[in-house]
């Protein structure tokens, strides 16, 4: 089956339509897929970009919306992780900052940017040699790649130049600090791009589309049925190969086909606070050692995200619940080093994700590796697991190397290393010229520089539709730094199918306003019934759910402990459409 290349990335509901339709006529002869995948987060959609530009027949289905799980819950970073150097793991690290240069430079210069970080030192003499040789040995590690780092390098500060950079710092908490630089980007937002890039080469993508059971024939996986949670039908996709890449869902996955040889993954739950920029002066971030892990204080825009935790969490992968316990332990960690201390009046979001770590002997889930693994269980079955966000791409060319090893035909080698992402090439271009654009389009060229990092060099789409309907152009209410034209593309270009969709992934909003969208709901609903052809009951319906799970939100973070916590969260399902 040929895939026919989508021009623009656009996954709206024709382009939705148009790759169920074909992922159909896969049940006819000669029509299979190469390759499925299951899942669609950044691994998921990481290898349906890998495997579509090796020109394979690509199809990838994902049973909630893009990124739904753990890549839109991460701490928002692109990074080596320093403390794997303190674990030996060099090579790691060398492969994590190779793909942080790539990302910043390369693929998604319009999603991803250095971002500063102090490391306050403590104690005096010993620890600046010691922790300096780790963070120029980190630096060294990351020019071994060939192609630019993408961040400046570290600098040694006194207490006076701590102070300097982070005035909102206690005097008496530090001797001084090493400056460095790792990476950022909005997990989710990259998520969506991704997958739009994988639908502009050719690959037939759909969310709301989940895996019911595996087509057998005698011990070979031949492709999959799956259940269309917009309408309820299911139907088989064949394929030649399938990809599992479903990360904490990995053992429920593997398990619908094998028990034998299985890959074995636990859960470690780990939670963000969202906090507004002028609660404490600093124009730097923080990474503070505590007894678990490290705890990092990041800039957001407009706003802190200050985490994280590392816990182990057994109860509902869906939805993994923050605590008042989980909240406590960050905010009194972070108050350690601040002269004035954070409270839960403070605190503008709350969110909690799951990291998919390769189980092991070791009861701690901050010491289970972060390395991933291929597996090939049974023929026409392959599982990827673990790994960190950064490293997506590595584990999506391995997946997609291993799925093609015993493919009769010859496949070329993965070449995501030099495909930028939608929205990346002309991006410095538009960038330069974002005053004139101001001007062509009476949008202001603060919102200009806005969509320009979100959307790069595709900005002149969301300025269409507000060419189309000025009134696009103000602000989603409770939410000024998003416009309403940004909720229409989403529906129209990003896949967003529920309103979920848009406050909580193709935007902020959820994290980033003090009543987490609940004024922007009626607003967003509107925009997308129209896109989506919703009635007037269904977008009541999607109103009342998100007002409903934020209520659910907030309740199991009052609860003390994780078990509570998840009861409370539980207690608002997943919407599902009219039928």
């Amino acid at each position: 089956m040929s895939s026919v290349p989508n021009q623009r990335g656009a996954l709206g509901p024709e382009a939705r339509e148009a790759s169920i339709a074909r992922l159909k006529a896969t049940a006819l002869p000669g029509k299979e897929l190469d390759i499925l995948i299951v899942g669609g987060g950044i691994v998921g959609t990481g290898a349906a970009l890998d495997a579509v530009t090796r020109g394979l027949s690509v199809g990838i289905v994902e049973a909630s919306d893009w990124a739904a799980g753990t890549s839109s819950r991460s701490s928002k970073l692109i990074h080596g992780g320093l403390r794997y150097l303190e674990m030996l793991d060099f090579g790691l690290v060398k492969e994590a900052l190779h793909e942080r240069g790539l990302l910043l430079s390369e693929l998604a210069p319009h999603l991803a940017r250095p971002v500063p970080f102090l490391y306050p030192l403590t104690k005096p003499f010993l620890e600046r040699p010691y922790v300096g040789a780790g963070i120029a040995l980190y630096d060294l590690l990351s020019i071994s790649g060939g192609h630019s780092r993408g961040v400046p390098f570290h600098k040694h500060l006194s207490r006076r130049g701590t102070l300097r950079a982070a005035p909102s710092l206690k005097k008496g908490a530090f001797v001084g600090s090493i400056r460095y630089y790792d990476g950022q980007v909005d997990d989710a937002k990259y998520v969506a791009n991704l997958i739009r890039t994988a639908a502009h080469y050719g690959a037939h993508a759909v969310n709301q589309m989940a895996v019911v059971s595996f087509l057998r024939e005698g011990e070979r996986v031949v492709g999959a049925k799956v259940v269309n949670h917009e309408d309820g039908s299911q139907f088989n996709i064949r394929a030649k190969q399938v990809i599992n890449a479903t990360g904490v869902w990995t053992d429920e996955t593997q398990a619908m086909v094998t028990d034998r040889g299985q890959l074995k993954v636990r859960a470690s739950k780990g939670i963000h606070l969202v906090v507004p920029r002028d609660r404490f002066q600093s124009t730097v971030g923080l990474i503070l050692r505590t007894e678990k892990s490290v705890l990092f204080v990041i800039p957001w825009g407009r706003h802190w995200i200050i985490g994280t935790t590392d816990t182990d969490w057994s109860l509902d992968k869906a939805h993994p619940a923050a605590s008042s316990k989980d909240i406590d332990y960050i905010l009194d960690h972070v108050n350690q080093v601040l002269k004035r201390p954070l409270t839960r009046e403070d605190v503008e979001g709350v969110y909690a994700g799951l990291r998919p770590l390769l189980a092991g002997e070791n009861d701690s889930t901050a010491k289970l590796s972060r390395e991933h693994i291929v597996a090939h269980p049974v023929p026409g079955l392959v599982v990827v697991a673990g790994g960190k966000w950064t490293t997506y791409r590595v584990m999506a060319k391995d997946a997609v190397d291993e799925a093609t090893r015993t493919m009769d035909e010859r496949v070329p080698p993965s070449c995501t290393e030099t495909i930028p992402l939608l929205g990346a090439s002309g991006f410095k271009a538009a960038w330069n010229r974002r005053n004139r654009t101001a001007e062509e389009s009476g949008v202001h060229v603060a919102r200009i520089e806005h969509l320009l990092n979100r959307y790069g060099s595709m900005t002149p789409e969301v300025l269409d539709l507000i060419a189309r309907d000025p009134s696009l152009a103000e602000p989603l209410p409770g939410a000024d730094d998003y416009l309403q034209a940004e909720a229409v593309y989403a529906a129209t270009h990003e896949g967003a199918r529920h309103v979920n969709d848009v406050l909580t992934r193709r935007t902020r909003i959820s994290i980033e306003s003090w009543d987490r969208g609940v004024t922007a709901v009626p607003v967003v609903a509107k925009l997308m019934g129209e896109v989506l052809g919703w009635s007037d009951e269904q977008r009541e319906r999607e109103i009342n759910h998100y007002i409903a799970r934020v209520e659910a939100e907030r309740l199991s973070q009052q609860q003390p402990d994780d078990e509570s916590a998840d009861a409370a969260r539980l207690g608002v399902d997943d919407i599902v459409p009219l039928r």
